[in-house]
């Protein structure tokens, strides 16, 4: 069985999500820790819990999502995966990180690919690849059915989407992404975003005022 440890990190409030299974094996996806009390507390979990990182797999990767993610691979020697479409998302975080008050950003070498329609593993579970572009490029979700729950990213949030004015971003694109994709899944199935709390896909279909 999955078990979903969400940590909230730097001054965006991002969700960096630490999936484990009954095997020890974990994943870490979206680690925007920027700190070092940040990186501390995502490592300490792991420790205390005897964890073995095996992966770290990123949503997508505007500047909140990827701050931890060169720590992390050297600390774990573990690949980092993401979505093609992201590459020049990702190389772009260097050249407006200080604007935002990041005075140093590490960028990561991408290691692997994700692509729609395949899968992510861990110990014994299997996260399917959806992909759902809008908030940017290569923006993908991670679906488990047997537990009935997606990571999300910065798609779809409680009440609201994803953020559609950056650079690559494209707001019919978003609401298509949701609809096809996300709106399409089960009513129960579990949404943890990439900012705020967690919701439904059912509660979001009947309540989320961009698809009245």
């Amino acid at each position: 069985m999955v078990q979903i440890q969400t940590f909230v990190f730097n001054p965006f409030s991002e969700n960096t999500y630490l999936l484990s299974d009954e095997t020890g094996e974990a994943i870490i996806i979206d680690p925007g820790c920027y700190d070092q009390s940040e990186y501390k507390t995502l490592t300490d979990y792991i420790a205390s819990n005897n964890l073995t990182p095996v992966k770290i797999i990123n949503t997508h990767a505007h500047i909140d999502h990827v701050l931890g993610i060169a720590a992390l691979k050297r600390k774990y020697n573990i690949p980092f995966y993401l979505h093609r479409l992201d590459e020049p998302v990702l190389k772009a975080v260097k050249s407006y990180a200080s604007n935002y008050g990041f005075a140093v950003f590490d960028e990561p070498e991408i290691d692997q690919y994700l692509k729609e329609g395949e899968s992510v593993t861990f110990g014994n579970t299997s996260l399917k690849i959806i992909f759902v572009p809008g908030h940017a490029p290569g923006h993908v979700a991670f679906v488990n059915d047997e537990q009935k729950f997606v990571i999300g990213g910065d798609v779809l949030f409680h009440l609201s989407i994803g953020r559609t004015d950056l650079p690559g971003g494209d707001h019919a694109t978003l609401l298509s992404s949701i609809r096809t994709q996300l709106f399409t899944l089960p009513d129960d199935y579990q949404v943890f975003p990439g900012h705020m709390q967690s919701t439904t896909i059912g509660f979001e279909k009947k309540h989320n005022p961009f698809f009245r």
